[in-house]
C-alpha cells in the first residue's frame, strides 16, 4: 500500500437573500463559518442592513445562514460540478 495524496473538492454554494425580509440581526454574519457574509450599508424597505455576499465564492453550503435565521431571509444552495 503506498501513500497517494488524496484529492478532495470543497463544498460550494450559492448565497441567495431576502433583503426585505430581513431584520438585521447579523446572526448569519455571526455565524457563517467561512466569513462570506457581511452586513450590507445599503437599508432595505424596513429599515434594516442585510447581510451581503462578501466573499461569495467561500460559501460552502452549510447552510447555518438559514438555520440561524429567525426571519428565513437567506439559505444557500449547491453548486455543481458543471457550474
Amino acid at each position: 500500500m503506498t501513500d497517494k495524496p488524496v484529492s478532495v473538492k470543497r463544498a460550494r454554494g450559492k448565497v441567495h437573500i431576502l433583503d426585505d425580509r430581513c431584520k438585521g440581526c447579523a446572526f448569519c454574519v455571526e455565524f457563517c463559518p467561512v466569513k462570506a457574509l457581511a452586513l450590507s450599508l445599503e437599508f432595505n424597505k424596513k429599515g434594516y442592513h442585510p447581510p451581503q455576499a462578501v466573499k461569495p465564492d467561500a460559501c460552502t453550503n452549510c447552510n447555518l445562514c438559514f438555520m440561524y435565521c429567525p426571519e428565513f431571509a437567506i439559505w444557500s444552495t449547491k453548486i455543481g460540478d458543471k457550474e
